[in-house]
């Protein structure tokens, strides 16, 4: 199944997610995240725990955040190189740069900006 990530709460969220409203974000995506079954919502419970753990991380818990990327990361590794509309590789990846960046206590070693999450065109 593709979310539509052009219209509605999906969209909605990743709007705020682009301008880091982290809060914001989670609350549109769970209003979608309540009605699905199967990958798509452990899928869409991925992203949704990435904008908890970057809402930790704007509060200074950073070890809430990583536990958070952690848990985000192990749901996006069983997915495909794209998923429910979005590219999950890159994503992927990112979410370990900034895992490794904050185990590593290091804010210089933190990438520039969040994740990005980037639906297929």
């Amino acid at each position: 199944m593709t979310l539509d990530w052009r219209e509605g709460p999906l969209a909605q969220g990743l709007a705020c997610y682009h301008q880091e409203e982290f809060f914001e974000a989670h609350e549109h995506w769970e209003q979608i995240w309540l009605g699905l079954k199967g990958p798509e919502k452990s899928f869409l419970q991925a992203l949704i725990q990435m904008t908890a753990a970057f809402h930790h991380l704007n509060r200074g818990n950073s070890v809430g955040s990583i536990s958070l990327l952690r848990r985000t990361l192990r749901r996006l590794e069983s997915c495909p190189e794209s998923f429910g509309g979005i590219r999950v590789t890159r994503l992927r990846s990112e979410v370990r740069d900034w895992i490794r960046a904050l185990e590593a206590e290091d804010s210089m070693r933190r990438p520039g900006m969040v994740p990005r999450i980037t639906p297929m065109d």
